[in-house]
């Protein structure tokens, strides 16, 4: 079954546009796992504009799952990572001013740099996984970083399907049968919503993991956090 990792970002950026700790991602956590959900996402950033490093600790005690921490491995990121010890770090090539991530590892220019990051996280048993395009180069270069996942980077997917062009999932697919056979496992994200997962989940061989933080929170604001959490494990499993 695929296991569905709630990025909580968002609730953090509705709490600092106020100011004070309401909502609290720390109750968000405990909830979204009490309604299910297998794990927590945050993607803290150097501007703290919506994750703050504090969150990263605060949250902590809260998991029950899996916690996932996302973001550009700069030393101060590596330092937290290091600290907080999750069950997995996603390395995500984020430029400090983009909004969101917007591409995935050149895994080829960056494979010395990312094979000794890897290597540091590996040594505290800590799971590794890259934000990567499904880009089957990328891929086979990925497995030299010593990388225990790939996070496929869908947005590409997501904006093809939206127009009908349902053939957009087959560079994932493809995608994912070659990280199988280099013997790494498979997350995605980026995009992904209740409109598009049912279809994602279904046609992708060897999808362990997807991460949803956007969507979901906005889809929440209509439906309610518990009914939407619901609503993805059960597309998830169908």
């Amino acid at each position: 079954m695929t296991k569905l990792s709630v990025n909580i970002n968002k609730i953090a950026t509705l709490r600092n546009s106020r100011g004070g700790n309401t909502p609290s991602v720390v109750e968000a956590s405990v909830r979204i796992q009490e309604f299910g959900a297998q794990g927590i996402t945050i993607h803290p950033r150097p501007d703290e504009r919506h994750i703050r490093y504090q969150d990263a600790y605060d949250l902590v005690p809260t998991i029950k799952t899996e916690y996932n921490i996302e973001g550009n491995p700069i030393k101060k990121f590596i330092d937290l990572v290091l600290d907080v010890k999750p069950t997995q770090v996603t390395l995500v090539p984020d430029a400090i001013d983009a909004i969101t991530s917007n591409a995935g590892w050149d895994t080829v220019k960056n494979q010395s740099f990312l094979a000794e990051v890897i290597s540091e996280f590996k040594r505290n048993n800590i799971r590794t996984s890259i934000f990567i395009d499904p880009d089957l180069k990328m891929i086979e270069n990925a497995v030299k970083t010593g990388t225990d996942r790939i996070e496929l980077y869908t947005e590409a997917f997501a904006s093809e399907y939206e127009k009908g062009n349902k053939d957009a999932i087959k560079p994932y697919i493809e995608s994912s049968e070659l990280a199988h056979k280099l013997g790494m496992k498979v997350n995605a994200g980026h995009d992904l919503s209740l409109k598009n997962i049912e279809f994602f989940a279904k046609n992708m061989p060897y999808l362990d993991e997807v991460s949803i933080g956007h969507a979901l929170i906005a889809e929440s604001l209509y439906l309610g956090l518990e009914n939407v959490v619901n609503m993805y494990l059960y597309r998830l499993q169908a």
